[in-house]
């Protein structure tokens, strides 16, 4: 493994990772979740020059759940990251007490401090009754010609399927 677990808030693993390569800096930027087994509970950020031997950030972990928002009180997890127009945009899983999951967005300048959760989170949840009701997560997030098509996992009691979400145009944040 490239990263394991050593530090006391990674606890048991380190899992769903997400790499961008930053051409500027030459180096690739990872985020990467840790903690315990099946759910990691946070969020943390390395950076490599090989892609192989990661150095892990000392501020870690860089986005923990926020116990004033209901959705995500208890753990967030698997992100997608991409960079655009000067901010590092972060699509993430929020668990909330009882254990379902929502996908919410965070920006950064640096992708590492400072991220300004969106005021509408979570931006995508499960419907009761439906396909998606114990929870959305893990997303990938494409730009195209007029807007972002999201792919995400939506779970109910028989397991996990494949979900769409599209957002026209391409401004992600209020003013």
């Amino acid at each position: 493994p490239v990263i394991e677990p050593e530090a006391k808030w990674e606890k048991y693993c380190t899992m769903c990772p997400h790499v961008l390569w930053d051409e500027d800096a030459q180096i690739f930027k990872m985020w990467y979740s840790a903690g315990h087994m099946q759910e990691a509970d946070a969020i943390g950020y390395a950076t490599s020059r090989d892609g192989i031997v990661w150095e892990k950030d000392a501020r870690n972990p860089i986005f923990v759940p926020d116990e004033k928002n209901w959705w995500e009180m208890t753990k967030v997890e698997a992100c997608f990251v991409m960079k655009e127009d000067g901010w590092y945009y972060m699509f993430y899983m929020g668990v909330n007490g009882d254990y379902h999951s929502g996908i919410g967005l965070a920006r950064s300048r640096d992708g590492v401090t400072h991220w300004e959760r969106h005021p509408d989170n979570p931006i995508v949840a499960g419907t009761d009754g439906l396909w998606d009701h114990g929870g959305t997560c893990k997303t990938a997030v494409l730009r195209t010609g007029d807007g972002y098509q999201m792919w995400y996992n939506g779970a109910n009691d028989y397991g996990e399927q494949l979900g769409y979400a599209y957002h026209k145009g391409f401004k992600l944040f209020p003013d």
